[in-house]
């Protein structure tokens, strides 16, 4: 995809204000793989994601995924003792993660649960996690110059000066020697009965997923996405991220949490042709004093998923934001995710049952 649409558009981070084509992204993916293995890291180890949505957690799920790495995926609403479940069970090796999240201060919580990172270096040696090796630490706002005052932590210009010690040619080694059946990602179920269930994928899974899934929408290199839905759960990663990339389609990420204005002004912005959404994030948006002021014209469809959706709602995201064409996904992590989901001009009363 990065050879066939190399100028076009792959990633729009507006709160971000990063814009990168399918060429400068397919450069950046491969650096920061290239450090992961200057890191000392390799195919089957686990690499957990701890961030909310930016243009980092995108590049380390491409990366990962280059040198055969298994991306685990953890809910940035994650509390101490759900951060530990999450990190024992997937046997993570290395954890990256950003400094804080509105009243969420990650740095915080993680020394709470690893109390020698504040005399030790950043190679870790923990009991209660015997696999963690390192925590990458990044700043979305300038990841690159950003120096980490935290003692324990692997700055995020580290991981990409670690680059130095992996060419090209080792890259493209390491990638041959991969498999699509090879697991590749670990994402946890909500833990309705408990704590929040593992579930294994593998590169066929979700790639698998998110081009029929692509197929399914007409999705094509000239559809523009917006997408407000988290980057950690099956929605964001798999039916968003990958559902671009694997048709050469342009990620238009409006904020790095869900804001309804945000997003509304991104379509107008972006001109996005589709929109995700769980029922009552299309709610928000439908609700917003704004909505009416916006040109929303360039919509075409979108999923809708994660819960069903009332008729009334589905009527309205038709009527009022020209998403005529917009979908039901019904699926679960377990089926990476979609099972089945609506076609495109199917009836209001299909589409909503």
């Amino acid at each position: 995809i990065a050879r066939k649409y190399a100028d076009r558009e792959a990633v729009v981070c507006l709160h971000q204000n990063r814009r990168l084509t399918y060429r400068a992204f397919s450069v950046e993916i491969d650096r920061v793989a290239r450090g992961l293995v200057g890191l000392g890291f390799t195919k089957g180890d686990r690499i957990g994601v701890w961030s909310t949505d930016n243009v980092e957690w995108l590049l380390l799920q491409m990366a990962t995924a280059r040198i055969g790495a298994v991306l685990v995926n953890i809910n940035p609403a994650n509390r101490p003792r759900e951060l530990a479940h999450a990190m024992r069970r997937a046997e993570v090796q290395c954890l990256v993660t950003i400094p804080a999240f509105r009243h969420s201060d990650y740095v915080a919580m993680l020394t709470e649960l690893l109390p020698e990172l504040t005399t030790g270096g950043t190679a870790i040696k923990s009991a209660k996690f015997p696999h963690l090796k390192r925590i990458i630490l990044y700043d979305p706002t300038a990841p690159e110059e950003t120096v980490s005052p935290h003692p324990g932590f692997t700055p995020w210009r580290d991981l990409l000066a670690a680059a130095d010690r992996c060419s090209t040619v080792e890259l493209d080694v390491a990638t041959a020697s991969l498999d699509a059946d090879d697991p590749i990602n670990i994402q946890y179920t909500s833990g309705t009965t408990g704590f929040p269930k593992a579930v294994v994928l593998t590169h066929h899974n979700i790639i698998n997923n998110a081009w029929f899934t692509a197929r399914a929408m007409r999705f094509t290199e000239q559809d523009r996405l917006c997408v407000p839905v988290p980057f950690y759960h099956c929605f964001g990663m798999v039916l968003s991220n990958l559902l671009c990339f694997s048709v050469g389609a342009c990620l238009v990420v409006p904020a790095e949490h869900f804001d309804p204005l945000a997003i509304l002004q991104a379509v107008a912005a972006e001109r996005c042709t589709a929109l995700h959404g769980v029922p009552t994030m299309f709610i928000a948006e439908l609700g917003h004093p704004e909505l009416a002021t916006l040109d929303l014209s360039s919509l075409r469809t979108g999923i809708m998923a994660g819960s069903p959706c009332p008729i009334e709602v589905m009527k309205r995201v038709i009527d009022e934001m020209s998403m005529d064409e917009v979908t039901i996904a019904y699926g679960m992590t377990e089926t990476s995710p979609v099972s089945t989901q609506t076609g495109l001009h199917d009836s209001l009363e299909l589409r909503v049952s």
